[in-house]
């Protein structure tokens, strides 16, 4: 179908114009999000791709060209990671190309379907979840892919991950060591493999301390700030409150922060705080953040270089690397 489809059977079985297609290809014209999206999932459904991917593709060459597609731009453990991605491709005469698509899965779709427009030499990115089909669909095109951070369910796909259980465990075995009996968690994502693997962390910390897991002292955040703000709230009004937290990513850090200065805790003398990932100026906080600190540009470093190993040799065995964290004990917790 792959051969055989073309511009005109996409604008037919998409209801618009030939214009229409090419400039949704192209991205040149004003055309609505709704109708792009449309006409991309009907391209998907033909199996048309851009004609320079076929010219490409009969050369035997490429782009010189990788994708790197990013949760969230704002995060610095993302920004360093992109940095360990972008040294490795210019080392290697390769441009990168940057999308940061919010947690959301139909921008994951869309700029997946630009990296295959541009026809990038590979993809390098964290899936929203486990079985992320947009991915996996992406990776039986033939497109190679190395996921970072989070992983999927599929073994035949390079990745780079963190110890997160490990990260997790030290971080609440240093809690409880403090003498913490009730410390509150705030989860990633559940169906993420680095909220399950750092929630694995959490109850194995507890069980070793002796502690009993509590549901009701767990919350499941996004990864995002205004998560961490509310949901640290919520576990700081119990009736029975934590009298630590520990919170699974930087940016959910600072948004516990928030609903700590808010009422009026100080730390660590009323509670105790432990993020997973650093933040910026973490060392200069009044206290200084405890944290668990991520090689987030090795990370970025050991995806691209699998990437080029995969280009050099694309029917090498898969490979699974998995980083070592490292618990920063400051004063916060």
């Amino acid at each position: 179908m792959a051969d055989t489809a073309n511009l005109v059977s996409v604008a037919r079985r998409a209801g618009v114009s030939i214009s229409t297609v090419s400039r949704t290809i192209n991205q040149t014209g004003k055309i609505s999000l709704k109708t792009q999206e449309h006409v991309r999932r009907v391209m998907r459904e033909v199996g048309y791709k851009p004609n320079r991917v076929a010219r490409r593709l009969r050369a035997g060459g490429n782009c010189h060209l990788l994708g790197l597609i990013i949760p969230n731009i704002q995060n610095p453990f993302f920004a360093d990671l992109a940095r360990g991605v972008e040294d490795v491709a210019y080392r290697n005469n390769f441009a990168v190309l940057l999308c940061n698509y919010d947690e959301d899965p139909a921008k994951e779709r869309f700029y997946l379907d630009v990296m295959q427009q541009e026809s990038v030499d590979g993809v390098i990115l964290p899936p929203i979840h486990e079985r992320d089909p947009a991915v996996l669909r992406l990776a039986k095109s033939g497109v190679p892919v190395v996921c970072v951070d989070r992983a999927l369910s599929d073994p035949s796909i390079d990745k780079v991950e963190i110890d997160n259980r490990r990260g997790a465990f030290d971080a609440v075995a240093h809690l409880a060591d403090r003498g913490h009996r009730r410390i509150g968690f705030i989860s990633g994502p559940a169906l993420s493999s680095t909220g399950r693997e750092r929630l694995s962390g959490y109850r194995e910390a507890l069980t070793t301390a002796g502690i009993t897991v509590r549901p009701e002292l767990i919350r499941y955040g996004n990864y995002k700030q205004d998560s961490g703000r509310i949901l640290a709230a919520e576990l700081l009004s119990l009736a029975a409150p934590p009298t630590a937290l520990f919170v699974a990513n930087n940016l959910m850090t600072i948004g516990a922060l928030e609903a700590i200065r808010e009422k009026g805790l100080k730390i660590p003398e009323q509670i105790g705080l432990v993020g997973f990932d650093d933040v910026p100026l973490a060392a200069v906080f009044q206290p200084p953040l405890t944290v668990v600190r991520q090689p987030a540009y090795d990370v970025g470093r050991r995806a691209a270089e699998l990437l080029f190993a995969r280009l050099a040799d694309p029917k090498r065995p898969p490979t699974s690397l998995k980083l070592l964290p490292e618990l920063l004990v400051r004063g916060s917790g």
